[in-house]
């Protein structure tokens, strides 16, 4: 097995290891002034050596093997996703999470976009790249996607359901899904997002009395602050205007560490986990924020050459499945912060604080690793 850690990308290990440290002093940052929450650095420990040990762990068990028992791991998570429903802990407004012993949560959520990703892969490789036809194709994968989709909106937890989307459209994409049947699904999607807006905006009180009635205005809210920010209270935009002027104010080269006006007075909601990227900006500035991009865009960039280099159709989906992960997560959560997209509960990838997030995105990476590291092999499809 020894023989196997040369093949190891390791720029992207040093990358990880750049957004652990990272994260840790943005999350002590975010914290210090914070009388909700306080940083357990044993906590904290606890979750990065479990976290290594996942990404070890998938890095050295070959990824065909998880793609053969690819229906039992899709199975196993739609079990959990209906049992959270049911025997979940309730946080911010959804049941998303079952308690571990030491203080710990897990979100099934988290795990179910890994094994979606594994899925539909093994699905989609039995093409070995053919044009996809729509009944015996793309119709089963959209299906695939719909059940956890459903499962998860119900919670609700809307961010990571639309993820289940973006990663079911760049896995289609990459599967060879037909021009025409791409284009009439995004002809679809633009006239479903019409008719929302039309129907969001001339039915809006009755829209807001049904969610208020179910404990759900903060759903109303959120769309209110992007859909039509004019008409929202000053309360609904508090942390979106909050968020553009604390990076704003970090010019350049920020205000220094630990001294971010806006994050140490509390103005900014949820600063530890959706909303450390503000953090950054406004402690590091500019220069820090385009450095945690950069960072970001090598292990995207990395990650794509492995999925070139790949010989397995499976590998190749996978990868790309990975990718559109990271690559919508990181959008959303910075463009929220910023005003040009809608205000969701998406985190930061590998800075946020949360530990199943972690967990999901260093087993995530792993995989993405395991398929460098037995690449060399036959392809299973």
């Amino acid at each position: 097995m020894l023989h196997k850690f040369k093949n190891i990308d390791l720029l992207i290990v040093a990358i990880l290891i750049a957004f652990l440290v990272i994260s840790t002093l943005l999350v002590y940052s975010a914290t210090l002034d914070d009388p909700n929450i306080d940083f357990d650095l044993k906590k904290t420990i606890t979750i990065y050596i479990i976290s290594i040990l996942a990404f070890i762990g998938v890095t050295f068990v070959d990824f065909r093997v998880l793609v053969k028992v690819s229906p039992y791991f899709y199975i196993t998570g739609l079990a959990l996703l209906a049992a959270v429903y049911k025997f979940g802990l309730e946080k911010n407004g959804a049941k998303s999470w079952f308690p571990l012993p030491g203080g710990l949560d897990f979100q099934p959520a988290e795990l179910m976009k890994l094994v979606l990703i594994i899925a539909l892969a093994a699905f989609l490789a039995r093409k070995q790249g053919e044009s996809l036809t729509f009944l015996t194709d793309v119709l089963p994968v959209g299906v695939i996607v719909l059940i956890p989709f459903v499962l998860v909106l119900i919670q609700p937890d809307l961010g990571n359901a639309i993820i289940f989307i973006v990663i079911l459209i760049g896995m289609l994409w990459i599967g060879n899904v037909k021009y025409l049947h791409f284009l009439i699904g995004l002809l679809l999607a633009v006239a479903a997002l019409a008719l929302f807006m039309y129907l969001f905006t001339h039915y809006h009180e009755p829209i807001k009395t049904y969610f208020t009635e179910k404990g759900k205005s903060h759903w109303v809210a959120r769309i209110d602050t992007f859909v039509n920010p004019e008409s929202a209270t000053k309360d609904q935009k508090f942390q979106v205007d909050n968020s553009i002027k604390a990076i704003g104010s970090g010019g350049l080269t920020g205000e220094s560490y630990l001294k971010g006006t806006s994050v140490h007075r509390n103005f900014i909601p949820y600063a530890y986990s959706d909303s450390i990227f503000v953090v950054l900006a406004e402690e590091f500035g500019f220069v820090g924020s385009s450095i945690l991009l950069l960072l970001y865009f090598v292990l995207i960039y990395r990650m794509i050459l492995i999925s070139i280099q790949c010989n397995d159709k499976a590998g190749s989906y996978i990868i790309i499945g990975v990718v559109s992960m990271f690559v919508f997560q990181i959008f959303e959560n910075v463009g929220m912060l910023i005003g040009i997209m809608p205000l969701t509960g998406i985190t930061l990838p590998y800075i946020s604080y949360g530990g199943t997030s972690l967990l999901i995105n260093m087993m995530s990476i792993g995989l993405v690793m395991s398929i460098r590291v037995h690449q060399e092999k036959n392809p299973i499809y």
